[in-house]
């Protein structure tokens, strides 16, 4: 699942709780709108539905520190389309664990910011493309540690320097709306796309079609859509329509 810069990959989350689906506001425990069983069979669905490729995160990892090894597996084997996997990952090692489960793609957070040589050394073994940077904005500076401490970073400065260390992507999550399906502020994703060359998947706020097609015409890799999707906001099939770039 190499980004195509032709294409802007949809990819629907699957964010995992206390072995559900979820769909948090703001990322806050006992905000769920969301909360359904069996999440292997929601990413059954969103496959059959025509994605391409689905964004999953363990929010028990990133929330609690216990991680939902188990429930990420069950959900990888049972679609055959790739996975991307973030949350909770605060060790090489089990990054490595995810990518030997046939994961396409971890995304690395706090980690990667907090000891970005732990993108050098997975990167070298695994190569730039399964390694994806995540880079959370809050009043535009980096927010690490499940959003909790902010760093006085904005997103287009540490950008170039998780490039430096081995990166080969990044998702740009803009938390001051995620979760809120109230739509968003372009102009962070914007000043951050014009000061970086590498791929860049945006979520947060994406809440109707015209959403879609806004981010399409800016030429992102890639867009994760959440609560819009579970709250039959946006349809994923008509989505779609615009996973290629309009001209």
């Amino acid at each position: 699942m190499t980004f195509n810069k032709d294409e802007m990959l949809i990819m629907p989350a699957v964010d995992i709780k206390d072995g559900k689906c979820v769909q948090l506001v703001q990322g806050d425990p006992g905000t769920e709108i969301v909360n359904i069983e069996n999440p292997e069979k929601v990413a059954l669905k969103w496959e059959e539905m025509g994605a391409e490729a689905l964004h999953l995160i363990d929010l028990d990892g990133t929330l609690n520190w216990n991680v939902s090894l188990d429930t990420l597996k069950k959900v990888v084997d049972n679609v055959s389309i790739p996975v991307q996997i973030g949350g909770g990952i605060r060790k090489v090692d089990y990054a490595k664990k995810l990518l030997d489960m046939d994961v396409e793609r971890v995304i690395i957070g706090t980690m990667g910011i907090m000891h970005p040589d732990s993108l050098t050394i997975l990167s070298d073994e695994y190569g730039s493309d399964r390694i994806m940077v995540s880079l959370d904005s809050k009043n535009d500076k980096i927010v690490v540690k499940g959003w909790k401490q902010s760093i006085d970073s904005s997103p287009q400065e540490l950008s170039q320097s998780m490039k430096k260390y081995g990166a080969g992507s990044i998702l740009f999550t803009n938390v001051d709306v995620e979760g809120l399906m109230g739509g968003f502020n372009l102009d962070p994703l914007i000043k951050l796309k014009d000061s970086i060359d590498l791929p860049i998947v945006y979520s947060g706020g994406i809440s109707t079609i015209a959403d879609v097609k806004k981010l399409n015409k800016i030429g992102v890799e890639g867009i994760v859509i959440g609560s819009a999707l579970y709250k039959n906001k946006i349809d994923l099939k008509e989505a779609l329509n615009y996973q290629k770039k309009i001209e």
